[in-house]
């Protein structure tokens, strides 16, 4: 039995994860973003271990999400399943962040520098990481005229790169991305052509299974097979530079 916290867990593949975890008799932890979201899935948190509540959009509650959960104990693994497509205007977060960056790319960094080690991270990238390009200057999109699809797509090559990262320089944690394809959930819209099962499995699978492979470490995964992703999310070059910008704008050093 693992125990395992699933951000972005109230809908969509967060959720699907969080129902097999505890269907297959382990500990769940689940993340709402407020209040009123824990209570959507009432009956879930009735059979969970616990949930943390926190708008990942927003730096300090960010943190007290990390608090909440090194309160519960230590996990055995993370799943960092929360995630935005789209905003019409880059708006600002209480930190004055774009909204996309906040919650793809600045919240995982955060609660994994600041979330006590588990054995195990996944994190949910996408193929349109494919098109993210390599700007580190202005991740923050302050110079840049506001584009959705490529705040998008650049934010799920940072969490890739940065899963990447934390292999390379957490040895004793397996820690691999996963595409979960376009599937049919509120993001992905019902038309979606991938399989919904095939797309929050994989997840389950890497955080729970003792299959070797699902072990393994450093990994882009799509449907339990790996996949070759950019180069940039192998280059430990840009990967370094990812973390010290994040480093910078989070205030929080990781390695």
């Amino acid at each position: 039995m693992s125990r395992i916290l699933i951000t972005g867990s109230t809908d969509g593949l967060g959720l699907a994860a969080a129902r097999q975890l505890i269907t297959n008799g382990h500990e769940a932890v689940l993340h709402a973003r407020s209040s009123e979201r824990e209570k959507a899935v009432g009956q879930l948190a009735a059979k969970a271990l616990g949930v943390v509540v926190g708008d990942l959009s927003e730096g300090a509650e960010t943190r007290s999400i990390a608090d909440q959960v090194n309160t519960i104990g230590r996990m055995d693994a993370v799943i960092h399943n929360a995630g935005i497509y789209s905003e019409p205007a880059r708006g600002d977060t209480p930190e004055g962040h774009p909204k996309i960056l906040a919650v793809n790319t600045l919240a995982p960094y955060i609660l994994t520098a600041l979330i006590e080690r588990p054995i195990r991270l996944i994190y949910l990238s996408s193929g349109m990481h494919q098109s993210g390009g390599r700007e580190i200057e202005d991740i923050d999109w302050r110079h840049r005229p506001w584009n959705t699809g490529r705040a998008y797509s650049e934010s799920k090559l940072h969490v890739a790169a940065l899963s990447a990262a934390v292999a390379r320089y957490w040895p004793e944690v397996s820690s691999n991305a996963v595409d979960p394809g376009w599937v049919p959930i509120k993001m992905g819209g019902a038309g979606a052509p991938d399989d919904l099962a095939e797309g929050y499995q994989t997840q389950v699978w890497l955080a729970t299974s003792d299959d070797e492979k699902a072990k393994s470490s450093g990994g882009y995964w799509y449907h339990r097979e790996r996949r070759k992703p950019s180069d940039a999310v192998t280059d430990p070059v840009y990967q370094d530079e990812l973390v010290r910008r994040l480093e910078t704008l989070t205030d929080i050093k990781l390695f």
